[in-house]
């Protein structure tokens, strides 16, 4: 069941990540401040599924990797902190303090300066998580037999 859960929650973090980053980009090219609004308090929402899912994808990948001296499992490893922390240093308290922003109607200065750091730090973890998807289906392809 953990092989099952591992990827799932993996993808579901990245999709969830991709659609935060490209939401926000979408409505700080073409929206106006009450789609950035809505925006912003659709990913504070978002991310109730989100955090679980990190949880989960670190918690079963910790279980799965387990002692392997395998250099991708062990370039997983040291991604997934940096993903982590970025999330938790970073992101998190970019997206409450943006959603404040824009519910209190304040969308230049610093609501401008830290929407350019969640961007970039999403960008980050989204290459990040996409390296090590990347990683994990490696394995996949070499459990399976290839046709002749």
């Amino acid at each position: 069941m953990i092989r099952a859960l591992h990827p799932i929650a993996g993808l579901a973090a990245f999709l969830i990540i991709l659609t935060f980053w490209t939401s926000t980009a979408a409505v700080e090219i073409v929206g106006d401040p009450a789609a950035i609004l809505a925006v912003k308090t659709g990913i504070l929402w978002g991310m109730l599924a989100l955090i679980p899912a990190m949880a989960l994808v670190g918690a079963s990948g910790f279980r799965l990797g387990g002692k392997s001296r395998h250099p991708r499992i062990l370039a997983k490893k040291k991604r997934m902190p940096v993903i982590a922390l970025n999330g938790l240093l970073v992101l998190v308290p970019s997206a409450f303090f943006l959603q404040a922003r824009a519910a209190a109607g304040d969308l230049s200065g610093a609501f401008v300066l830290v929407q350019g750091l969640e961007l970039a730090a999403g960008a980050a973890n989204l290459a990040l998580i996409g390296l090590s998807i990347r990683d994990g289906l490696s394995f996949r392809r070499k459990a399976r037999p290839h046709p002749a």
